[in-house]
């Protein structure tokens, strides 16, 4: 069986349980990202996929064969550290070729796999420079190159951005990317970052606490959260929660009241939610439009900050019932602080969260 697959996987240090009961089956050639806060458990999980780490129960499958007690030299993968832990004595070209010497691989071999990654990582000018020679985007390339000559089955990366300054992460991801489509190897990345992940990934597993919150691709993610935790961690700026009661029940469809009195009609099925209980109003910035109209339905505020980002701006709104904020605002908005805006809500994208932090999200109106 291609893929490699983590059925049941548990990891224990004495009473502390890390992980418990982890399934996941990642496709041949994928590029699936471990997403999450720290100490949620993703680098352990990386860390026991190539054997680095033990587990306490569970199995590990890659390609078809079972590696859990295998060492991490036997599972034909390569890992990439957060530190690029290079030899500093070592030239470029050397420090890539250490790893194949060592098991006695042909000098004409290890010369074109070399080759071949420093072509593709554009590292061909600086195979004889030493580390201290170089940038600290271009060490991190070298040991993405490291793992490369390797030609492994699959690569795990360990937060190898984390380290570079934010241009230059910037455009190290882009490089993954291309990376992966030259190699159309199966990637797996641990990141705190969610631009990282919505940028890279095929799939996303969102984890908290050891347990997987969600898994899926970036933007069915981004627009249909599994739980309040998601909402929250995926987007830039963050979801709006506003905590909210339900009102009355038009046509199925919920509406909610805001603390201040004022009813808001989403499209949010009443069929599939508890009757009873706190319910929170989540939206994205780009689901609240500062209207200028004077339209009857829109919600009230006052500007508290603007941001102007030049392709966008985002403008901080404090409502009347004392809850903040963020919307979007036309690019050229000459809008400033303190004056007082309404808010359009768009009823197809907007979400209701339960108190167990489960989601209910808007049903598209028909287009009849």
């Amino acid at each position: 069986m291609d893929g490699i697959q983590i059925v049941g996987l548990d990891k224990r240090y004495g009473s502390v349980e890390v992980i418990k009961n982890f399934n996941l089956e990642i496709e041949q050639g994928e590029f699936l990202v471990f997403l999450g806060p720290s100490g949620c458990g993703k680098s352990t999980l990386l860390r026991m996929i190539a054997g680095l780490d033990s587990v306490s129960a569970g199995e590990i499958h890659i390609a078809g064969r079972d590696v859990t007690q295998l060492a991490p030299g036997a599972r034909d993968v390569a890992m990439v550290f957060q530190h690029y832990a290079l030899y500093p004595h070592m030239t470029v070209y050397d420090n890539m070729a250490f790893g194949l010497r060592n098991v006695n691989m042909p000098a004409a071999e290890i010369d074109r796999r070399v080759q071949e990654a420093a072509r593709m990582l554009e590292l061909t000018p600086l195979l004889q420079r030493k580390p201290v020679q170089m940038s600290g985007g271009q060490r991190q390339r070298v040991a993405i190159g490291r793992a490369v000559v390797k030609e492994p089955y699959a690569f795990l990366f360990d937060e190898p951005l984390s380290n570079l300054d934010a241009a230059l992460r910037s455009r190290t991801r882009v490089e993954l990317a291309r990376l992966h489509q030259r190699l159309k190897s199966t990637m797996i990345f641990v990141t705190h970052d969610q631009v990282e992940a919505m940028t890279l990934a095929t799939r996303i597993v969102v984890m908290n606490a050891g347990k997987v919150e969600q898994v899926g691709r970036p933007m069915d993610i981004y627009r249909q959260p599994a739980s309040r935790f998601v909402a929250s961690f995926i987007g830039s700026p963050t979801m709006n929660f506003v905590d909210v009661e339900l009102a009355e029940d038009r046509a199925g469809a919920a509406a909610v009241r805001l603390p201040d009195g004022s009813v808001v009609q989403t499209t949010v099925a009443t069929a599939g939610l508890p009757r009873s209980g706190r319910f929170t109003l989540g939206a994205r910035p780009e689901a609240l439009v500062i209207d200028d109209s004077g339209s009857a339905g829109l919600i009230g505020g006052r500007v508290e900050l603007v941001e102007r980002l030049g392709d966008q701006t985002h403008v901080h709104v404090a409502l009347a019932s004392g809850a903040s904020v963020v919307a979007h605002a036309h690019r050229d908005s000459e809008i400033e602080a303190g004056a007082p805006v309404g808010l359009r809500l768009d009823a197809e994208a907007v979400h209701l969260f339960d108190e167990s932090g489960a989601a209910y999200h808007a049903q598209a109106r028909s287009s009849s």
